[in-house]
């Protein structure tokens, strides 16, 4: 494991010993124990999008494990007058121990990987966001102890977070049903992926079908950062929400995730919301853990 760029990249034994190692780090955290694991380790963060969660969690984290995070805006950075992506991750290489991202493009994430020689991580791209599906998976873990015989469910676009959740809950070994308007469903490397799992992804247009009898139901923002044709998008995306009317089809102790900010009354109604908050509060505290411990997974040279 040299860099998290999208879960694909991990093993089911990488994804789980990574949760594991999140565990412990909360643990430490609600302890108040000192775990300096990253001492003196400087953690550059890039932003070409903007953020709440991921840079105050990775700022946060990097500095519970001793470290320093340098906040580099498109604003800060020559990437962002058009110097090549290649020079940039070799410069940056010579100065720091990590690179985490937050960008549009994943061929930029993975360019930063392929020319730089420091750990990249992948905080989020139009195709991935790994660090949140791995909070994700932590949260499902701790309310429901294990993944085996589970049922995941996602109502919405076929974007970032369906293609995360469908690799990463497939790899620890859940079923995962997946329901998107049409034209908006997961791309075919996606749909090629499920294929190695036979009988366990569903991708359909109906959402009721997709939510029978499952155990996690996740939704996501009808319109990402960059995304235009909002008021049309709301118009195709109308019946693609978790509200009280879904709930029914769902087993009766189903748990509810959104990787926030929400929409309330729009991917989720503001009752369902307010009723599985503790959850969705937890997911978002989970993203601190599983990214320190990625952090340490990656930047830990001992």
């Amino acid at each position: 494991m040299k860099h998290l760029l999208k879960i694909a990249d991990l093993s089911k034994d990488n994804i789980l010993e990574i949760l594991e190692l999140a565990d412990k780090l909360k643990d430490y955290n609600k302890n108040k124990i000192e775990h300096y694991l990253l001492k003196n380790k400087t953690l550059g963060m890039i932003f070409m999008k903007s953020s709440t969660r991921t840079r105050v969690s990775f700022e946060v984290g990097i500095s519970q494990l001793g470290g320093k995070g340098l906040f580099l805006s498109a604003n800060d950075l020559q990437l962002g007058r058009g110097e090549p992506i290649s020079d940039t991750a070799k410069v940056l290489s010579r100065y720091l121990d990590g690179i985490m991202i937050r960008t549009f493009a994943q061929q930029d994430v993975e360019d930063l990987a392929n020319y730089g020689t420091i750990p990249v991580i992948n905080g989020l791209t139009d195709y991935a966001h790994p660090c949140q599906v791995l909070a994700d998976l932590m949260t499902v873990k701790e309310y429901k102890k294990s993944f085996d015989g589970l049922k995941l469910c996602f109502i919405g676009d076929g974007f970032n977070m369906a293609n995360s959740l469908i690799v990463g809950g497939l790899t620890v070994g859940m079923d995962i049903a997946v329901a998107s308007p049409a034209g908006h469903e997961v791309e075919p490397a996606i749909r090629a992926f499920g294929g190695k799992y036979p009988g366990k992804l569903m991708l359909t247009n109906d959402p009721q079908e997709a939510a029978k009898n499952a155990d996690v139901l996740i939704t996501d923002v009808w319109y990402s950062m960059g995304q235009s044709n909002i008021e049309e998008r709301r118009i195709i995306f109308k019946d693609f929400k978790i509200d009280c009317e879904l709930m029914k089809h769902a087993n009766k102790d189903a748990m509810i995730l959104h990787c926030l900010p929400a929409h309330k009354d729009e991917e989720i109604s503001s009752r369902i919301f307010a009723a599985h908050e503790h959850q969705i509060l937890d997911e978002s505290e989970n993203r601190l853990h599983v990214q320190k411990a990625v952090m340490v997974k990656l930047m830990n040279d001992k």
